[in-house]
């Protein structure tokens, strides 16, 4: 289904050792595994026909490699605002682990001891969203599950706890648009693989 507003084509990175392990990656550099690589270079064939007047990519190499395996490295620009979110002294390690010495942890309610609590990546998400509306394009966005989860709910209005909502596997593609108007911002397709 095509728009005739500006539609904003989210892709979260490849895989990598940490995504497929469940361990928390949020400023740690991990590197694509081999079938990240694969499924990021099909991502041409599922981005056919589309023209974009800008590329974003979070700083994180996971997120620049995907870009650079799907053809748009080139002319990427890389945003600070899209870094995934900073787990602090729960990066590297699974939900399972943080469950074992804090029961009923949430990440989207609770945040992360040193790191990042969820109005922290909602303040990044809004600038995002900012620009994107001001630049008025479609723009194509390379980043990481849990920011392009934040990006989604606030790009809703809704608070950035509500990115809990949203799953997002690697490799998918998200699209974020708008309905009658400009003032009527909508998920047009989300995590299609």
């Amino acid at each position: 289904m095509s728009s005739a507003f500006p539609e904003i084509h989210l892709v979260r990175h490849g895989e990598t050792e940490w995504s497929l392990s469940g361990r928390h990656t949020g400023r740690s550099d991990i590197p694509l595994t081999a079938n990240g690589e694969a499924a990021a270079r099909k991502l041409p064939e599922r981005l056919a026909g589309l023209s974009f007047s800008a590329v974003w990519s979070s700083p994180s190499q996971r997120a620049r490699n995907t870009c650079e395996l799907a053809g748009f490295g080139s002319g990427a620009i890389v945003k600070d605002d899209l870094a995934e979110w900073d787990y602090g002294a729960y990066e590297g390690i699974t939900t399972k682990q943080i469950l074992a010495d804090r029961p009923g942890w949430q990440l989207f309610r609770d945040g992360c001891p040193n790191g990042e609590m969820a109005a922290d990546v909602g303040r990044r998400a809004d600038a995002i969203i900012r620009e994107l509306r001001q630049a008025n394009g479609t723009i194509l966005i390379f980043s990481s599950s849990h920011f392009l989860r934040v990006l989604a709910a606030r790009w809703l209005g809704l608070p950035p706890q509500d990115g809990a909502h949203f799953v997002l596997d690697t490799t998918s593609i998200s699209v974020l648009g708008y309905e009658h108007d400009l003032t009527e911002p909508v998920i047009r397709r989300w995590n299609h693989r």
